[in-house]
């Protein structure tokens, strides 16, 4: 793992929540630490209720990570764009968040340790 970048298992259980449903839990998540920014856990796919994400065309790249795609969170109510990211193909030195979706925490969509 590059020094920028650890990954642990995330302590306990964890939901993500938009447009007042659940769309994972998991007691397997995992939280990755880069630099100074933030922690942000990742959900294993298969704890996640793909149903409500759509896949988008926006990507990005990270020198750390590798490429990212996203997802847009779509309820009842409304899409979400962009909320969720994963890395299919992540870099060797952060090959365990393969399988897994991040989601951005903003007051449309929540991450909450349970």
């Amino acid at each position: 793992m590059t020094k920028l970048i650890t990954i642990r298992k995330a302590a306990g259980n964890w939901t993500v929540r938009a447009g007042g449903a659940v769309i994972g839990e998991s007691t397997a998540a995992l939280e990755l630490s880069e630099g100074e920014m933030a922690p942000v856990i990742y959900f294993p796919r298969g704890d996640i209720a793909t149903a409500f994400l759509d896949d988008s065309d926006h990507s990005t790249h990270c020198p750390h990570k590798g490429d990212a795609t996203y997802f847009s969170i779509v309820t009842k109510s409304q899409t979400i764009k962009n909320a969720a990211w994963s890395y299919e193909a992540p870099l060797a030195d952060v090959a365990a968040i393969k399988d897994h979706i991040a989601f951005y925490t903003t007051d449309l969509v929540a991450v909450e340790r349970v």
